[in-house]
């Protein structure tokens, strides 16, 4: 890759010794790192200062599922195509939850083989790695999914189906342990793809394109849970 053309990168982490192991790890993938932060606040600042392709960050597992990725969202409101690789010694499933629905494109353990840092960050800009499972599951029902919904992360679907089912923010926000800052972000983000304006819109858009649970039995549930699984 020519050096001119590499993409660039800000990293945090309140660790200064994985700052620049994961510079030297990403550098391999063609990344150069232009900005290097141990605060959120730095974060931010060098955000809008570079307006970087890709942000590598540490989340605070400890503050709870929610706040310990309010940086990410504010990061991605500053750059909203910019991807967010997440790198974090908690493989809990909240956690987990909490980074995608900040926006994050890859959640990857500190414990994982730096080789493995380096192909999150390339699968989030040129997918070229399919898992069967995923494949399988896309194809349900013989369907086609439609080029918006394909677009839509797994959170932004559950969202989207809760929205319709007539939830409040306040309430989304408790149901997913996540803060209405994060749930009003992923509702910005489902109205600009679906190319609506309000949650009125998007409820009736999903109720349209049979993305709601049927009252009785589990089969719309399990439809939208595979669409999801396919568009993440």
């Amino acid at each position: 890759m020519n050096p001119s053309m590499r993409r660039s990168a800000v990293l945090f982490d309140p660790h200064p010794l994985w700052l620049e192991a994961v510079e030297q790890v990403i550098g391999k993938a063609g990344v150069g790192v232009v900005g290097k932060a141990t605060t959120a606040e730095e974060v931010l600042e060098l955000v809008a200062e570079h307006g970087p392709d890709v942000l590598v960050a540490e989340i605070n597992t400890e503050q709870g599922p929610g706040e310990g990725i309010t940086h990410l969202v504010r990061a991605r409101e500053l750059r909203q195509d910019m991807k967010v690789i997440v790198l974090s010694t908690s493989n809990e499933s909240q956690h987990i939850d909490a980074a995608f629905a900040a926006g994050a494109s890859a959640y990857v353990l500190k414990s994982a083989h730096p080789e493995d840092v380096a192909l999150a960050i390339r699968q989030a800009f040129e997918h070229s790695i399919y898992l069967a499972e995923a494949r399988a599951v896309s194809g349900t029902n013989g369907s086609t999914v439609s080029d918006a919904v394909s677009e839509l992360t797994r959170r932004e679907l559950e969202i989207l189906q809760l929205v319709a089912e007539g939830h409040t923010n306040a309430t989304l926000a408790r149901m997913l342990w996540v803060t209405e800052q994060t749930v009003k972000f992923h509702l910005s983000n489902i109205y600009r793809k679906l190319n609506v304006s309000n949650r009125t819109e998007a409820s009736r858009w999903a109720q349209v394109h049979n993305l709601l649970p049927e009252t009785e039995g589990h089969e719309g549930a399990t439809t939208v849970r595979s669409i999801a699984l396919a568009a993440s």
